[in-house]
């Protein structure tokens, strides 16, 4: 029986046979020329007819699947036949680059005089780029990139997915995510949380496995089989059920003793608030409002910033919604905000900082949260992302002030934050533990990396002290402030526990993770919960951290969480 063990980031027992993901699609060598015997014409109609396969087979997909994969299959299958890019092209291989040499070059061109002209159009420079790919692994008669076609539900294998696969992943095809790189807080994990799909990240080989493998996959253990035994498949049967009974959440979240730990959601516009809303979300914890400026080159007017974030206050009437401030930076550029040439982007200018170099941004953002809090029913709590300081807080409460935000706040995910806390939240109404980059910051381990898996986990003993100075913090003498977790810890049912056991006040989390964590967290009362968080700190090892605190909840091996 061969294993392959791996970082399990969202959980579910599943068998089924695997689809590797293509790999992507190597540049042509520059100054490639038309191979010996191969006219200009030869080579062009030879091009066409690759474009029109690719057309044809986007085309395909789109009648499959509905939403915005659909949009996206669209615009791209319209651009592989599109007349400036082929025409483009043939003039190249006129003066001689071979077909693959010269779709990719005039893919190259065209992407960039649609990104200058902005606007619409500058949201097909992408689409260029990915059916460019497309055209060359057409001529070269290897598999497209993009997640697998395919007739029949499967597990998809990749290195790591970038955020731009999901556009076309099927949840309804695709049974479980599997990566041989990425970590427990990379895209690929925060992807299948999001759809509710079992997955296992930084599994080293797993991509070297043929397509049509059979596997079994925890995605709580972080187990990969290849050819399943009848125990294995027993406990996928028996997932079936139980997932079937963590699919509702009653909308209330406490301990078994009654101690509230109210359950909210992580947001990026209207309809992920709508969605989450229908799960009886209690709230929002984190709405993501770079979400609503991406793909843009330009800021968004007040009006139109109000508009967006009204769509998600109007999903919670009466009830709180945490709202973010641009987090642009880092792996969130914005084109208007931040400067794409810093040597170490995840240690420059992002967040609140970008209105040291970018001022007039976060205020007229301010301006639009509180024109839409005005014309809404929500409970509207702001805050900002990268705080280092007290002072940074305190100029962030002013500005909030000034616009007429009542409730202003700071995101915790810088190490300083949590060892200034007491200073910190004299300043803001409240704080939000963005488990996520503190973990990275406090492992100096960038989150993408499969290699650095282990050291970025938010088990880390070293990850929890720093929540629990925070906590700390919030109950000094003189104040008492609430502190939440919005980073994908939350979603986590052991580790719930554990915050709640640390006196975190609130967890955020995606709607589909509330049901599970809402479920454990009403098997233990609330010294339990504390007892559980000091056997945590005490641990010499995440790893040991997270297998100490799961051997006292027997309730996760029953539910396969």
């Amino acid at each position: 029986m061969q294993n392959f063990p791996g970082v399990g980031v969202s959980p579910g027992r599943i068998i089924g046979t695997i689809r590797q993901m293509p790999k992507p699609v190597s540049e042509p060598p520059a100054g490639e020329q038309l191979p010996a015997g191969v006219t200009a014409e030869e080579a062009t109609a030879a091009l066409k007819t690759a474009a029109k396969a690719v057309h044809n087979e986007l085309r395909a997909r789109a009648a499959t699947v509905s939403g915005d994969g659909k949009a996206v299959l669209e615009a791209t299958a319209l651009m592989a036949t599109d007349t400036m890019l082929l025409k483009s092209a043939a003039k190249l291989i006129g003066r001689g680059a071979s077909n693959q040499r010269a779709i990719w070059e005039a893919g190259a061109s065209v992407s960039e005089m649609l990104h200058n002209l902005g606007g619409y159009m500058a949201e097909r420079a992408t689409d260029v780029l990915d059916v460019r790919s497309r055209i060359v692994a057409e001529l070269r008669g290897v598999p497209a990139p993009g997640i697998p076609a395919s007739s029949s539900p499967f597990i998809l294998i990749a290195e790591d997915l970038a955020p731009a696969d999901t556009a076309t992943l099927d949840p309804e095809k695709v049974l479980a995510l599997l990566t041989a790189g990425g970590g427990p807080q990379s895209h690929t994990a925060i992807i299948a949380r999001s759809l509710g799909l079992p997955a296992v990240v930084a599994a080293a080989g797993v991509d070297q496995l043929p397509d049509g493998t059979e596997v079994y996959v925890d995605g709580a253990a972080g187990i990969i089989t290849v050819d399943p035994d009848e125990s294995q498949r027993a406990a996928a049967a028996a997932w079936a059920t139980t997932a079937s009974l963590l699919a509702a959440f009653d909308g209330t979240g406490a301990t078994a003793d009654g101690h509230p730990v109210p359950l909210l959601a992580n947001v990026g516009g209207a309809k992920d608030a709508v969605a989450a809303a229908g799960l009886n979300a209690q709230g929002v914890g984190l709405f993501r409002t770079e979400f609503c400026f991406l793909e843009r080159d330009t800021e968004p007017t007040v009006e139109e910033q109000a508009a967006a974030y009204k769509g998600v206050f109007d999903a919670f009437p009466g009830k709180k919604v945490v709202l973010r401030t641009l987090d642009a930076g880092a792996d969130k550029p914005l084109p208007f905000l931040t400067d794409a040439t810093e040597p170490n982007p995840a240690l420059g200018v992002r967040g609140y900082r970008t209105d040291f170099t970018t001022p007039g941004v976060l205020e007229r953002q301010l301006q639009a949260i509180a024109r839409a809090e005005k014309e809404s029913e929500a409970d509207v709590w702001v805050m900002a992302p990268m705080i280092s300081t007290a002072e940074e807080a305190s100029r962030f409460a002013s500005l909030c002030a000034e616009a007429g935000i009542r409730t202003p706040g700071v995101m915790v995910e810088v190490p300083s934050a949590a060892l200034t806390a007491e200073a910190i939240l004299r300043e803001v109404a409240f704080a939000s533990l963005g488990t996520n980059d503190l973990t990275q910051y406090a492992m100096a381990a960038d989150r993408q990396l499969g290699p650095l898996a282990a050291l970025n986990t938010p088990w880390q003993p070293a990850v929890l002290r720093l929540v629990g100075l925070t906590v700390e913090g919030s109950l000094a003498e003189g104040h008492s402030k609430p502190v939440g977790v919005c980073g994908e810890a939350a979603a986590d049912p052991a580790l719930a526990v554990v915050l709640t056991g640390l006196g975190v006040t609130t967890l955020s989390m995606t709607a589909r993770a509330l049901a599970a964590v809402a479920a454990v967290l009403k098997t233990v009362t609330l010294a339990e919960a504390q007892e559980l968080a000091k056997l945590a700190l005490s641990a010499p090892s995440a790893t040991e951290a997270r297998a100490w605190v799961r051997e006292k909840l027997p309730v996760l091996e029953e539910l396969g969480l």
